[in-house]
């Protein structure tokens, strides 16, 4: 591993913690607020709506510029947005702006991996990559989940209130995001010295018109290769079914294990670990011309999933999520590195990224959606985790029963 390549990854490492750690800092602020419940996931909505509305626009200018100084520029607006949060914007509205840096981020940091690294090396890339990003969320976690407790405003806030200039920092969730806007700017910094790279498939027309037909050409292109179609369909699933579990897990470790905010965030780290050792474990054992082998661990995690219902022991809910984890990193990592391969074989890296952003960040929304509804109507935590595990588990038996008739 090069210098180039590690300062790509720690850049995402820091911006990425910051993303995860803002999330839980921006809940614990809506519950101070007293915001009704529902509002919760509908935080994240915010923050994914700019992937789908972006989606057209974020390739070209990924593409248009070396992909450093798009993830400089996109981590700028990262820090704009949480700059506001501290400064009381609604927190929905400032996430969401948090977003729309993300969504231009994104095609960049996965686009750089296809510029940098030759396609024998793309596994084991996005083994790094993924996993890092996994740390990030796992520390992510533990570390919002630590300065949103009451340690820190018993601590630290009470002796900033004490100072004559705290610049307003008063409560826990205003003093994480502060710490926070400190992980963008070393994000921000590492942006910087990432290797300039020569630019490829630059558009020769940037008209909106002409962005939106050239994405739609790309959308078609992905759903219509076997090998895009079956990759993309996985990953949308499990970022749709991923993001709202972390929410979910928020609001059954709560009703089923008793846990407070704080320690129901850290559980959720226990998926990200799991995910990690997955990771690791497919970007060692899998091939990238094999990778659709591992579609069944997708019924599989969805049957765990399921399982949660009838847990009410901590140290058993613990292996549970882990192993959700697991098998979630054992086949996300070779269909993520496949979707990647055969996208920028087709139309470039920053356009299939691009597409795969609006694909996955739909299903977000759709899940998330979904998830909002059940909140509403009263259903109970338990009964939410049967339905998205019994909707996993039928999804992906589907989607590989089709690609194994397609491929007869």
């Amino acid at each position: 591993m090069n210098r180039g390549f590690s300062t790509i990854l720690a850049a995402q490492f820091f911006s990425s913690l910051g993303d995860n750690a803002l999330l839980f800092a921006a809940i614990a602020l809506l519950k101070s607020m007293d915001a009704p419940s529902w509002q919760t996931p509908v935080l994240q909505q915010f923050f994914v709506i700019a992937f789908i509305v972006l989606a057209p626009f974020v390739g070209a200018f990924s593409d248009a510029l070396p992909k450093g100084r798009v993830m400089f520029i996109s981590n700028g607006v990262k820090i704009v947005g949480c700059a506001t949060m501290l400064l009381g914007m609604h927190p929905l509205l400032a996430y969401g702006f948090v977003g729309i840096g993300a969504a231009l981020y994104s095609p960049a940091k996965y686009g750089i991996l296809t510029e940098y690294l030759p396609s024998s090396r793309l596994v084991w890339a996005n083994g790094w990559m993924e996993g890092l990003t996994v740390a990030s969320i796992i520390l992510g976690a533990v570390f919002g989940g630590l300065l949103i407790g009451h340690r820190v405003e018993d601590q630290i806030v009470q002796q900033l209130g004490a100072l004559e200039f705290n610049g307003g920092i008063d409560t826990a969730p205003e003093f994480a995001i502060l710490v926070i806007l400190g992980l963008y700017f070393i994000a921000a910094i590492l942006n910087y010295f990432i290797p300039k790279l020569a630019i490829e498939h630059s558009l020769p027309n940037r008209s909106p018109k002409f962005l939106l037909l050239d994405f739609w050409h790309g959308f078609k292109l992905l759903w219509k290769d076997p090998l895009g179609q079956v990759s993309l369909a996985v990953t949308s699933l499990f970022w749709g079914i991923g993001t709202s579990l972390r929410l979910i897990v928020l609001a059954w470790a709560a009703v089923a294990l008793k846990l407070d905010l704080e320690q129901a965030t850290q559980l959720t780290a226990l998926v990200a670990i799991g995910l990690a050792i997955g990771s690791v474990v497919a970007s060692k054992t899998v091939e990238l011309e094999h990778a659709v082998k591992v579609l069944p661990l997708g019924i599989v995690m969805g049957f765990v999933i399921l399982s949660m219902a009838l847990v009410s022991d901590v140290k058993l809910a613990a292996v549970i999520l882990v192993v959700i984890g697991t098998l979630a990193g054992s086949f996300v990592i070779p269909m993520n590195a496949l979707l990647q391969h055969r996208g920028h074989q087709l139309m470039g890296s920053g356009h299939s990224i691009a597409v795969q952003n609006f694909n996955e960040n739909l299903s977000i929304l759709l899940m998330l959606g979904a998830y909002a509804l059940m909140i509403d109507a009263g259903l109970s935590a338990h009964t939410v985790v049967v339905v998205f595990g019994l909707f996993l588990s039928a999804t992906m038996g589907w989607i590989y029963k089709k690609h194994t008739h397609d491929q007869d």
